[in-house]
């Protein structure tokens, strides 16, 4: 294979598993009775919890790609249902911070757990160094996709 059929390749590969991967989140959604701009939102705050870090609303926005005013009417749908809350910092009474309930954090890792553990059983064949290079790599395509024009 040449150079630029191997670049076409991954690439293909990535777009490919994007594909795959917003496929189960529609089937997180459709499995929970929801929209899937609502199961997005818990994915992105789940996710932000397993990084250790708080999601805010005008982030959340950015994040699944809503306007200011969809995103708190999402916000509103996902409270009722009990599936997030809504916290202030201690520091800065004026931040509001999105969290998981218990209960959606259940439902969403055991829909996702067998994913994570098939991820982690193939990522596990890997040494440090591919690793760490296929992580330079995905880092530098998001890098390069966020400096287009219609990502801005």
């Amino acid at each position: 294979m040449s150079q630029q059929q191997l670049r076409d390749a991954v690439l293909d590969g990535l777009r490919r598993f994007a594909a795959t991967d917003a496929e189960l989140g529609r089937e997180f959604a459709r499995s929970h009775r929801m929209h899937p701009s609502d199961a997005a939102a818990i994915v992105e705050i789940l996710a932000a919890e397993g990084r250790g870090q708080v999601l805010t609303p005008a982030r959340l926005a950015e994040r699944i790609g809503l306007t200011p005013a969809a995103t708190s009417s999402l916000l509103k749908r996902l409270e009722a249902a009990g599936h997030i809350t809504r916290t202030h910092d201690h520091a800065d009474r004026r931040v509001v911070g999105l969290r998981s309930t218990p209960a959606i954090h259940q439902d969403a890792e055991a829909f996702f757990a067998p994913v994570a553990r098939a991820l982690d059983n193939v990522l596990r064949k890997y040494s440090a160094e591919q690793l760490r290079d296929v992580h330079n790599v995905v880092t530098a395509l998001r890098a390069a996709t966020a400096g287009t024009p219609l990502i801005q």
